[in-house]
């Protein structure tokens, strides 16, 4: 199996791509959250979709930490807080 690139899932301007479990809450606060202000996401279940837990770990110091978020500037952030993501998306 081939680890998954960041290029992949770079999202649209204005929204992100967030790597989730099923299970994760911190991941269901966070889309929660992201869902009240409208901010756009697209979810990445890492135990579905093939090559993204590793490309999770590669991000996170070999650590499959969820919910890690993708900018589309290429940048991510693992555990933002909702203040952290519309910052990141203002720029």
């Amino acid at each position: 199996m081939s680890t998954a690139t960041l290029s992949e899932f770079t999202p649209e301007s204005g929204t992100v791509t967030m790597f989730s479990t099923t299970w994760c809450g911190y991941c269901k606060r966070l889309k929660l959250m992201l869902d009240k202000t409208g901010i756009g996401y697209t979810v990445v279940d890492i135990e579905e979709t093939p090559g993204t837990e590793e490309l999770v770990k590669s991000v996170n110091g070999g650590n499959a930490v969820v919910p890690t978020l993708v900018f589309p500037d290429g940048s991510t952030a693992t555990n933002p807080s909702l203040k952290d993501v519309q910052e990141r998306l203002a720029v």
